[in-house]
């Protein structure tokens, strides 16, 4: 059974990939993270990613069409897309109208809106292996821009709760985690990793295993392992330098 974006609207209800090579992205991404790979009813240049029968992302080759640059980026449920592009466009930030609906806030982070049916598979009250991050200059403003563009902590039945805890922001749906924001991130940095921009993580069962497939078809470890109390987590670049980050589970002390 679906449901209208209307009945989740400000959660992330899918990623997608921008890229310029079909086949490269299945290749890579089919051995990185298990993945297999349907036909999309949006046409031959878009691509479903299933794990487990699952779908959890998409992958699209518009980048030599539209000419935007190769990334993973969110989407999330909105209950009518000019409106949303309205408002965007009215706090100083831009968009780009087509075969999907993207953006770029005021700092340049790229996230995308999506308007119409949500599947079963895309609920944002699913646990899946799929999480957003936004590395954000100020994590305060940030949430505030996303806030009066997506409606989070608005006085609307079914709106997303906010809250500030220690330097960052939590977003939540029926007290489940759907998003993060963290400050710190650097406008002009020269590592494009340190700028302001949406981080799409995939949980795996082994890290080391996906970061050795990685390098082996052509990506890159971008940065040492980091290891928190719930997780161990790695930035890496597919074959064309696209970031993503994969995350294990680990037990809590």
């Amino acid at each position: 059974m679906s449901r209208s974006t209307g009945e989740v609207f400000g959660a992330p209800v899918c990623v997608s990939l921008a890229t310029h090579d079909l086949d490269a992205a299945e290749r890579f991404y089919g051995d990185v993270l298990g993945w297999r790979f349907l036909r999309s009813r949006l046409g031959e240049e878009f691509r479903v990613a299933c794990a487990e029968g699952v779908p959890v992302a998409g992958i699209a080759a518009i980048v030599p069409r539209l000419g935007v640059p190769m990334a993973w980026t969110p989407y999330f449920a909105v209950v009518d897309a000019d409106v949303t592009a309205a408002r965007i466009r009215e706090r100083g930030a831009t968009t780009a109208i087509g075969p999907l609906a993207f953006a770029a806030d005021r700092d340049g982070a790229v996230f995308g809106f999506w308007e119409g049916e949500v599947g079963p598979e895309r609920w944002p009250d699913r646990d899946g292996p799929v999480s957003v991050e936004l590395k954000a200059r100020d994590a305060f403003a940030a949430a505030v821009f996303y806030g009066e563009v997506l409606d989070w902590a608005a006085e609307l039945p079914g709106a997303l709760d906010v809250a500030y805890e220690q330097d960052h922001v939590v977003v939540r749906r029926h007290n489940r985690t759907v998003a993060r924001i963290d400050a710190g991130a650097v406008e002009a940095a020269p590592d494009p990793r340190a700028r302001p921009r949406w981080e799409v993580h995939f949980a795996v069962p082994d890290l080391d295993e996906a970061a050795d497939r990685a390098v082996r078809g052509g990506g890159a470890i971008a940065c040492p392992v980091s290891t928190s109390a719930t997780d161990r987590r790695v930035t890496l670049s597919d074959w064309a330098g696209t970031p993503f980050t994969v995350t294990e589970a680990t037990e809590t002390p």
